[in-house]
Parts: structure tokens; C-alpha cells; sequence
């Protein structure tokens, strides 16, 4: 087995709905060991993996994407994130189950869930590092809600058991003293600081330290006033940001949740049609909309994109939560529809699926480069004239702000002390997100320290290489060349995509 299948093999035991979620065999009857015995085991076999990275017959492209995927999970068992992460998304481990069995084959697994949920129980209950005691709450609604539903059908036989682990997790959250709003960030946590450094390296793959990052956050937000003002003036014959700001926020709602379906495929239609224009290579696959089960709609994110199986056998699925939707704007459908289908998340995991690259090449997990990528196409879908409206423009400032308040707001919680309400009034104040908007998004960047860095600094650095490659190239710069090369390189840290395009602009004809 080479070293990259190895560590290949690791970063799926951590982490197995992946594969099924790709269609990769070998992980259906896996769920992974949230014990501490079976994390330290896990970290030890990483630890191995690193320490024969330097001398594997491995290129240097999958070198660095190994130390990525070992170090990451390395940063996060040390970081103990499980035993203060129980509310939001897939991060939080019981969340995460609850959120996938519909999604992916749990029939091999099933007898294994009620094992799952008891251990992360006892992470809980047996930590130093409380969550906070709103997440605590949220996550006993979330049981509690879990627990009042009928039986489904991914449960089996099993039900039983899995309703008395699901039970005694809400009994342990319900138990559990939390933290106050006012000591959110990791830094409240022991190690706290420490584990924050490691987890934005990880999450960045760059040396920018909290402080810049946080700089950089506050520094766009600034620029984007700028554009808010020129795009409004010309919807609304005004240029004043707050007063723009409120008419986003106030009249362009939706209706219904049916208009947000509808508003999506249709974009997603108009980027299919224009891609042959900006790609050299189209996936073999299609990507439908679908609503997220109600039941899972408090826990889920607001969008975000499932991946084909690798076999093709059902096409790439972009999930809308339509929670609160007559709360939120519909200037943001279309943008997010580029960024989590076409052609973002969509494009971009389902061709670096089909290269010949080896499986950690072709399905590492790297957020910078991921997410960077979605938040490039929302600007790149402006360049391919996607857009329908001026209204759905202000919809792409909307997102970059959010992505840029999030350089401010995640470091100001997690390395500066923030409170949770200072970084709700940042977001309210700097961007046109409502509020059930800005206390989602909150709650998620206090569970997932660092996470939420990734998009920007992702997002700049390719706009930068690009830019780099097109000087130099001159009239000799070819856009489709440049994406499919950076799609198909699959995911790779930052460093490594600016060697990589710097090499392809100085070998290009």
C-alpha cells in the first residue's frame, strides 16, 4: 500500500461518512471511535504516516497533501473538539449521524450508531472543556426532536437501542453546566490558544496569524461599502450602505419555500449552459435541488452541496434548508447556487472524482482550497454574465461580506475574547444577512474554531495566481486551461496551487 492510500485510509476511519457519501466501498460499516483511546490510536497511526513522509517515493504534490490530511487530524483530536461540539452541522458528532442516515447506506452500520452516540456522551460528560449552554440546549431540542419522530426506516431492528443512546446523549447534554454567551471562543478553553494557532494554520494552509486575518477581515469589509453604494444606487437611486443594507434586509424576501427551488434550478441552468465557455472539462454528472427533511432543518446549514457517488449512479445533490425562509433574502439564491453547484462544489469535487489521481488526491479534505473555491465562483459567475438581476448582484456582495466578516468575527472570538453578542452586532452592522442568518452562522463559527477563515483567504489566493498567470501570460492566457487545471489538480493547500500554476504559466507555449 503507497503512503498516500495510507493516509488515505486513515482520514476516512476518521471520518467514514465520506466515502459513503462518494461511494467509495470498504467504510458503510464504519462509524468513527469518538473514544479517547480510539483517537489517540488514530493519531498515532497519522503520527506514523508523517513520520515517513520526508523519505516516500511519493511526488511532491501528494507529499504536501499528506502532511495536510495527517496534520489536520492531528490539530483537531488534540484540539478535543468533539467535547464541546454538539449543536451544528457535521461537526458534531451525534448532529452528523442524525443528518447522514438518510443520506447514505446505514444498514452495515446501524448496530454500531447506539456505541457512537454513548461515546460521545461521555465525552461530554466527562470534559474540562463545557460547550456553551445554548448549544447544549439546542442540542436537547435537536434529541428531543430526534426522539418524537417514528421510526425510520435506516434504524432497523435497531431503534431501540438507538432511541435509549439518543435519549441518554439529551439526559448527559441536559446535565451538562455550559459555558455563559460571554466566554464563547476556544481561547476560554484550556489550551485553548495554542489549539486556535494550530487549527487556522490547518484550516488557512498559510502562516497568516489570527491578528492579520483579522485585519485583512476589516479591511475588506470597507472596500465592499464602496460596491454596495454603486450597485445600490443603481436599484434603488441611493448610495447610502445603511439604508441599503435595511431594504435588503426588508423587501426582497421569499415568498414561500417552493420559489427557492425554483429560483435555484433555473441558475443553475444558466451556469450549465455558459460553463462550455470558461471549462475545458464538464462533469460526467448532473446536480439536482432538493429541500433538507424537516426534521433535520434546525441542525442543518442553510445550503450546502452532496456529492455524486463515484459510480454516477445518482447525480451531485445542492440541499437548501428552507428554515425561516420568508425571513431571508432571495438575493442570495443565485449565488449560492453557483457556489455550492455550479460551478462551484459541484464542478469542482465531481471532476477531481473522475481523474486518475489516487484517492487522497482526489478526495482530500482541504477547506482553503474547497471553499476558496466555491467563493471564487461567486465572483467568476459575474464574469460568465450569470447573474439575472442587479438585485442578485447585491446577493454577491451579501456573501462576500459574510465571508469576509467571518476573517473579523472567527478571530475575534476565538483569539481576541469576543462575546457572542459583540459578534452578532458586527455581523448586523457590516453585512445584510437577517438575524436568523447572523445567529446561525455565529453559533457555527463558535463550534467549529477556524473553519469559517478558510473561504476568504481560499477565495483571494486563487483570484491572486490567476491574476499572477494572466500578466504573465498576456494575450496567451487561456481561462478554460487555468480552471481545469486548478480543478484538476484536485484539492491541494494554497502553497501548492500557486507552484503549480506558476509552473503551468512558465511552461506554457
Amino acid at each position: 500500500m503507497s503512503l498516500a492510500d495510507e493516509m488515505f485510509a486513515a482520514s476516512m476511519d476518521w471520518s467514514p461518512f465520506l466515502p459513503s457519501m462518494f461511494g467509495i466501498p470498504g467504510w458503510d460499516d464504519k462509524l468513527e471511535d469518538l473514544s479517547v483511546e480510539g483517537e489517540q490510536a488514530l493519531r498515532a497511526r497519522v503520527a506514523d504516516i508523517l513520520a515517513r513522509v520526508d523519505t516516500s517515493d511519493e511526488d511532491e504534490v501528494t507529499r504536501a497533501v499528506i502532511r495536510h490530511q495527517g496534520e489536520s487530524i492531528v490539530a483537531r483530536i488534540d484540539a478535543r473538539l468533539i467535547e464541546h461540539t454538539v449543536a451544528f452541522g457535521m461537526s458534531a458528532p451525534v448532529n452528523a449521524v442524525l443528518m447522514m442516515a438518510s443520506r447514505v447506506d446505514m444498514s452495515q452500520r446501524r448496530d454500531k450508531v447506539a456505541r457512537h452516540v454513548e461515546q460521545a456522551g461521555q465525552r461530554v460528560r466527562d470534559s474540562d472543556r463545557r460547550p456553551l449552554a445554548r448549544h447544549l440546549a439546542t442540542g436537547v431540542r435537536r434529541m428531543e426532536s430526534f426522539l418524537a419522530s417514528p421510526v425510520q426506516e435506516w434504524e432497523g431492528s435497531e431503534s431501540p437501542r438507538i432511541r435509549q443512546s439518543v435519549a441518554g446523549f439529551r439526559d448527559v447534554l441536559a446535565s451538562v453546566e455550559g459555558r455563559p454567551d460571554d466566554k464563547p471562543g476556544i481561547c476560554w478553553l484550556p489550551d485553548g490558544e495554542r489549539n486556535y494557532a494550530s487549527l487556522v494554520r490547518n484550516y488557512t494552509t498559510t502562516s497568516y496569524t489570527p491578528a492579520e486575518l483579522h485585519r485583512l477581515g476589516l479591511d475588506l469589509i470597507a472596500s465592499l461599502r464602496d460596491e454596495y453604494a454603486e450597485i445600490g444606487s443603481k436599484v434603488w437611486g441611493t448610495t447610502d450602505v445603511p439604508e441599503i443594507f435595511h431594504r435588503l434586509r426588508t423587501e426582497l424576501l421569499w415568498a414561500n419555500e417552493d420559489e427557492m427551488v425554483v429560483h435555484a434550478t433555473e441558475a443553475i441552468a444558466r451556469a450549465e449552459a455558459a460553463a462550455p465557455q470558461w471549462f475545458g472539462r464538464m462533469p460526467k454528472v448532473g446536480c439536482e435541488v432538493r429541500l433538507v427533511a424537516p426534521e433535520e432543518r434546525e441542525g442543518a446549514a442553510i445550503a450546502f452541496y452532496q456529492p455524486a457517488p463515484v459510480d454516477g449512479s445518482r447525480p451531485g445533490t445542492y440541499w437548501l434548508n428552507p428554515l425561516g425562509a420568508t425571513e431571508r433574502s432571495r438575493t442570495l439564491s443565485e449565488v449560492t447556487a453557483f457556489h455550492e453547484a455550479v460551478p462551484g462544489h459541484h464542478y469542482q469535487l465531481s471532476i477531481a472524482s473522475e481523474t486518475e489521481q489516487p484517492n487522497l488526491r482526489r478526495f482530500a479534505f482541504i477547506e482553503a482550497y474547497l471553499e476558496g473555491w466555491g467563493l471564487y465562483t461567486e465572483r467568476l459567475a459575474d464574469e460568465m454574465g450569470l447573474y439575472s438581476s442587479q438585485e442578485q448582484r447585491l446577493g454577491m456582495l451579501g456573501l462576500d461580506a459574510m465571508r469576509a466578516g467571518r476573517l473579523v468575527v472567527d478571530t475575534g472570538l476565538h483569539a481576541f475574547g469576543w462575546t457572542r453578542q459583540q459578534a452578532i452586532d458586527y455581523l448586523r452592522e457590516n453585512t445584510v444577512m437577517t438575524e436568523p442568518e447572523i445567529v446561525s452562522e455565529v453559533d457555527r463559527y463558535i463550534e467549529v474554531p477556524g473553519q469559517a477563515l478558510a473561504y476568504m483567504v481560499g477565495r483571494l489566493e486563487i483570484q491572486r495566481v490567476r491574476d499572477e498567470a494572466a500578466a504573465r501570460l498576456g494575450d496567451r492566457f487561456d481561462v478554460r486551461a487555468f480552471h481545469d487545471l486548478v480543478i484538476g489538480l484536485g484539492p491541494v493547500p494554497l502553497p501548492v496551487l500557486d507552484q503549480q500554476v506558476t509552473a503551468w504559466s512558465a511552461a506554457s507555449p
